[in-house]
């Protein structure tokens, strides 16, 4: 019998680039499980190379879900994941597999996890679509600057790029009267509603950059250029949530014509190596994470292995049988 009879759920994630992907590959098929992705691009369909999208001739059979189930001009935000997310869990429970909920978005993950509930939240559609048109009057910053005002622990969380959750903070204390981060860091000391663990890959800091570097250069040849050309034919434009993932906003600033190819790269390059940063960041204050540094295991995936599936067992998630 699992503990508390909590459904089990594994939870693999870690900054970008850090290689989550294919040790999540190797966690479900030592467990005969399903991978849940908890990426806010990879829900698209047409953003593949810019999302790092797994190919379905490198997922070895293992059944994926949260991936592709979205047109680019759709919205997409931690309520339709919760949503969308549990059904597919519901599905693997019934297929008798474990689901391995990996990605980095850090803070979908979170929901998830803490059950978190979003029915009750205020909503106040006029004063998000103003909030929205002075972001597209006056720029990100200006917005940020409004949150940076109201709740000084959200901006701090919050990059000034992410004009959804900067709206979604603004809207919250306009509502309420309260901060959203006290919000957020009550729910976080919520139990989690699965027995789980909650795995965070890490690397050194140098080697991470490195590796991101390469990936966007690796991007790069793969076409990503072409892709993001290819959405804005599309009909796709920058104030899209799609549009606001790293890789698109910035190749498609250079399409417009706002920078040098050059300087894209650059600034898709340093915005990815702050990106990992703020990751970490959030994971390091959640509770019940178990670290898995690849220095500490000699960069081997077998070890690495091996030590989570000794952890699931202690927790009592898996049976010894």
């Amino acid at each position: 019998m699992h503990e508390n009879n909590r459904p089990p759920l594994i939870v693999l994630t870690g900054p970008t680039a850090v290689g989550k992907t294919r040790l999540s590959l190797a966690l479900a098929r030592a467990l005969k499980g399903e991978i849940v992705s908890a990426d806010s691009m990879q829900v698209y369909r047409h953003m593949d190379i810019g999302s790092a999208k797994i190919r379905p001739e490198e997922m070895q059979g293992i059944p994926h879900h949260m991936i592709d189930i979205l047109d680019p001009w759709e919205s997409f935000n931690v309520v339709l994941f919760k949503e969308r997310c549990e059904e597919c869990i519901g599905g693997i429970y019934e297929r008798g597999h474990i689901p391995v909920v990996t990605g980095g978005t850090g803070f979908y993950i979170q929901a998830l996890l803490r059950d978190v509930d979003f029915t009750e939240e205020p909503e106040d559609r006029a004063y998000r679509e103003s909030l929205e048109r002075l972001a597209a009057e006056k720029g990100p910053e200006y917005l940020h600057a409004m949150l940076k005002e109201a709740d000084p622990a959200a901006a701090e969380e919050i990059h000034a790029n992410n004009i959804k959750r900067t709206v979604r903070a603004l809207e919250f204390h306009h509502l309420t009267g309260k901060r959203i981060s006290d919000h957020n860091r009550r729910e976080r000391q919520k139990g989690s509603a699965y027995n789980s663990c909650y795995f965070v890959l890490n690397d050194e800091r140098d080697r991470l950059y490195a590796r991101i570097e390469q990936r966007v250069d690796e991007m790069l040849e793969q076409g990503l250029a072409d892709e993001v050309r290819r959405l804005r034919d599309m009909g796709c434009r920058r104030g899209m949530v799609s549009m606001q993932g790293l890789g698109y906003k910035e190749i498609m600033a250079w399409l417009e014509g706002e920078t040098t190819f050059e300087e894209a790269v650059e600034i898709l390059k340093r915005d990815t190596r702050h990106f990992a940063k703020r990751q970490l960041t959030w994971f390091r204050r959640e509770k019940d994470v178990i670290w898995v540094n690849k220095d500490e295991f000699g960069y081997d995936e077998d070890r690495m292995l091996t030590f989570m599936l000794e952890q699931c067992f202690i927790s009592g998630l898996l049976d010894p049988t």
